[in-house]
């Protein structure tokens, strides 16, 4: 019967995409808040200041660097699907840029922040529980989860806050809005999954409440 794959298929797709265009509604209200760049970014530039290249270039790199590292840990093929988040949410934020509804409605930089904070961390919380096309970090981070049992916050924490003060040294920007990102959104992704399935009844097909311990299954 055709139509049984249905349901999985929109279990996937719709809180994927919904949460494609929160995460990049709230990189856009990071960007035009003019307060810090999220850890990604801080990176990225600071690392332009020594190697030629772009913002891009430097940003694939990284989630390049992040699959591998979980294909080979978990021993699997590599993810694509990290890739069509990167160039989905890439393309909005652009075209967000383009069309600049702040400026039509500005609002004080304080409140962009706030806005952008809540919107990154629902949009990854939508990401991760789609099971699909989650972010090459997320994706390190969740491996890091299923196999030291650390909570997700500090598994991501950590991979952050790494990638900070690594771009920080090579002279990248930060600021309160990078500190903004690196602690509220972290900290929010996990209640917001929480929400989403209590309240609005989204399957978490990427991230279990309870994972297993590497090496748990059968021997």
């Amino acid at each position: 019967m055709p139509a049984a794959p249905v349901r999985p298929a929109v279990d996937k797709a719709f809180p994927y995409l919904i949460g494609c265009f929160f995460f990049s509604l709230g990189a856009y209200f990071f960007i035009v808040s003019h307060l810090g760049t999220d850890p990604l970014d801080t990176f990225a530039l600071g690392l332009l200041r020594h190697v030629p290249g772009t913002i891009g270039i430097a940003q694939a790199a990284v989630a390049v660097t992040c699959v591998s590292i979980v294909a080979v840990w978990t021993r699997r093929r590599p993810v694509l699907s990290p890739m069509l988040t990167f160039f989905l949410c890439g393309s909005a934020i652009d075209g967000l840029l383009i069309l600049d509804p702040v400026r039509l409605a500005p609002a004080p930089a304080a409140t962009l922040l706030a806005a952008g904070t809540a919107c990154c961390a629902y949009g990854s919380a939508l990401i991760i529980m789609s099971g699909f096309g989650i972010r090459a970090m997320d994706l390190l981070a969740i491996a890091m989860v299923q196999h030291w049992r650390w909570p997700f916050w500090l598994a991501k924490g950590a991979l952050e806050l790494t990638l900070l003060a690594t771009g920080w040294l090579m002279g990248g920007p930060a600021g309160v809005g990078t500190l903004c990102f690196l602690i509220g959104v972290d900290l929010l992704i996990q209640p917001l999954m929480w929400l989403n399935a209590t309240v609005f009844r989204v399957r978490n097909l990427g991230l279990p409440p309870h994972p297993a311990p590497a090496g748990s299954g059968p021997t």
